[in-house]
C-alpha cells in the first residue's frame, strides 16, 4: 500500500494528548513532526479575549507519512480514545519520502 502524509490541526490543548497516543503507538506511527499554527476563518470558534484581539486560535500541527492502513488505523485510536478532541485531518498520497 502506497505511503501517505496525514496531517492533524487541533487546538493546543488537545495536543499533548494526541501526541501521547501517536507515541504509545509506535507500530502505527515511527515519527512525527509537531508544529504551532494560527485557526483562522468561520469555522474556528474564537473563545479568549486575546483570540477576539488577535482573530485567530492557535492551533497545533501535527504531520506523520507512513501506509495507508496505519494511518487509518491512527484516525480510528484517535476517534476511539478522544472522541471530542476536535481534531481536523486530511490524508494526502506521497509521492517520494526518503532522507538525504
Amino acid at each position: 500500500m502506497p505511503d501517505v502524509l496525514l496531517t492533524l490541526i487541533m487546538p493546543d490543548d488537545v495536543a499533548r494528548h494526541v501526541e501521547d497516543l501517536l507515541l504509545s503507538r509506535p507500530d502505527l506511527v515511527p515519527g512525527f513532526t509537531v508544529s504551532a499554527a494560527e485557526g483562522h476563518g468561520s469555522v474556528i470558534p474564537l473563545v479568549a479575549d486575546t483570540e477576539l484581539v488577535a482573530g485567530h486560535a492557535p492551533r497545533t500541527v501535527i504531520r506523520t507519512v507512513g501506509p495507508e492502513s496505519a494511518k487509518r488505523e491512527v484516525l480510528a485510536l484517535i476517534k476511539r480514545e478522544l472522541p471530542r478532541a476536535n481534531v481536523f485531518y486530511w490524508l494526502i498520497p506521497i509521492i517520494e519520502a526518503k532522507h538525504l
